[in-house]
């Protein structure tokens, strides 16, 4: 379908199969969507998220018709026909063998619509020009060195940046898809053993749960990782390569087309030491192809900061590979695009050497597993609580996910108010997406402050790193859904 549907002149959507049903809902609303493709699996939370749609007064009018995607080789696969839905195989087999693809007229026509949680709660459409899809995809290829006939591990879902353009990249490199429906440890052993994969994407949190089995690689060719979403930390990259996982790092954000940074490795590197190479190689790196500038600039004189691997700034970046633009809002396009730079809410370093290294968010976005989460909308379900007065939630360290939200409460006092922190916990399960849900609540007397009144969350995140949490490996087990798509 990535290919079908731009072929046919139609503008690609994604959706993220990690929200629930309100945000499927707001997705179809927002970009007046016209025909919904749905895995089996994502049945139930497809049809809540059209019957929140249905009683929404303030929908758009468009006429949204349903295609129901089955699985031979599943006992659900065969699916009966209704007037309610359409069947993805039959559609296939009515089509035109003599379609001609539309043909494109300019470059700069929308292919893919993304859309990205941001800083806020409403989700922003992030839009793909068929010039920036493209280069974008070059870029990644030429820049990771892949070869032909590649055999490429779908660990990285489809609806993040459309696979880091991959989806379509693999195609061009004559390359082999391997896609996995559930992301275990067995399951990726048993693919690379069984297809010999070659290269695979992921967030960090993949490489923890591939060596939860620890398995010394059998095949002959080294499996490529391109890792992105979060910085992966040193030990893991060791440990990673001592099975025979080669690791690159990227960094990027869907209004990048994905991948914007890449750590490319230098050969006179070989030499260091194991853990002086995973530093080098824990840092965010140099500009992909496409990217025709890169720079740290001080966000009040918009001037670089020197190249001395200590003055922070923003990151700020352009070239082809950047969106057209957000969707229906050209209040944030204008501000993402100031002072001719787009502006990716990242403070960072550039080291003596030119590359780059992520030190901090100037937005409160959450990275958990490579998802992003509103810290802003967590917060404003939290403080729909009766019991809650303040409230403010920061990222804190978490040994599988790499980041996962911490909430920090101010509730009332009266005697016969009593919350705890497992209350507040089942009244986020009970009203946000199981993944933005915090896996730690802080009680406090009152939030620290600023003199404007401004909540001071880099001391809240202080606080955050220190707490301890289980051992997620041995207390935690994931439902086959939420392995599935975490990523």
């Amino acid at each position: 379908m990535h290919f079908a549907v731009p072929m046919a002149g139609g503008v690609l959507n994604t959706i993220n199969t990690m929200l629930d049903a309100n945000g499927v809902k707001s997705i179809l609303d927002h970009s007046e969507a016209k025909i919904l493709f749905v895995d089996y699996e994502y049945i139930p939370l497809a049809y809540e998220a059209l019957r929140l749609l249905n009683v929404d007064p303030k929908r758009s009018t468009t006429k949204l018709s349903v295609v129901i995607i089955g699985d031979s080789t599943n006992k659900n696969g065969k699916l009966e026909s209704s007037k309610k839905h359409l069947e993805y195989e039959e559609l296939v087999v009515k089509g035109n063998v003599d379609f001609m693809a539309v043909k494109i007229e300019d470059e700069w026509d929308p292919i893919t619509l993304s859309y990205t949680s941001g800083t806020t709660s409403s989700p922003k459409g992030v839009v793909y020009s068929h010039r920036g899809a493209f280069l974008g995809t070059l870029s990644l290829i030429l820049g990771w060195e892949m070869g032909t006939q590649p055999v490429y591990l779908w660990s990285l879902p489809m609806f993040h940046c459309n696979g880091w353009t991959f989806t379509w990249g693999i195609a061009a490199r004559g390359g082999t898809n391997v896609c996995i429906r559930n992301t275990t440890a067995s399951m990726i052993y048993k693919s690379i053993a069984l297809h010999g994969v070659t290269h695979m994407c992921c967030a960090p949190v993949v490489l923890n749960i591939i060596l939860e089995e620890r398995k010394q690689l059998t095949t002959q060719v080294q499996v490529q990782v391109l890792v992105g979403g979060s910085p992966p930390p040193e030990k893991l990259l060791i440990k990673m390569e001592e099975l025979g996982f080669y690791i690159v790092h990227a960094y990027g954000l869907t209004e990048a087309t994905g991948a914007a940074l890449v750590c490319e490795w230098q050969k006179r590197w070989d030499k260091h030491s194991h853990e002086e190479r995973a530093r080098l190689k824990a840092r965010q790196g140099i500009s992909v192809l496409n990217i025709e500038d890169l720079d740290v600039k001080d966000t009040v004189t918009m001037q670089s900061v020197p190249k001395d691997g200590k003055t922070t700034g923003e990151i700020v970046i352009r070239g082809s590979g950047i969106m057209k633009g957000y969707f229906k809002n050209e209040k944030a396009t204008s501000e993402a695009f100031a002072s001719g730079w787009f502006h990716t809410g990242d403070v960072g370093v550039i080291h003596p050497d030119g590359y780059i290294q992520v030190k901090d968010r100037l937005k409160d976005v959450i990275i958990s597993g490579g998802e992003n989460i509103s810290s802003v909308q967590v917060e404003e379900v939290i403080y729909q609580h009766p019991e809650v007065l303040q409230v403010a939630v920061v990222a804190m360290p978490h040994p599988r996910w790499g980041e996962t939200p911490c909430a920090f409460l101010v509730v009332k006092t009266a005697k016969h108010h009593t919350v705890t922190e497992n209350d507040i916990i089942t009244y986020c399960r009970n009203n946000l997406p199981h993944y933005m849900v915090p896996k730690k609540v802080c009680f406090l007397m009152d939030l620290p402050k600023t003199s404007t009144g401004k909540v001071q969350k880099g001391t809240l995140r202080a606080m955050a790193k220190n707490i301890q949490l289980p051992d997620f490996n041995n207390h935690l087990q994931m439902p086959p859904k939420f392995t599935s798509s975490r990523l």
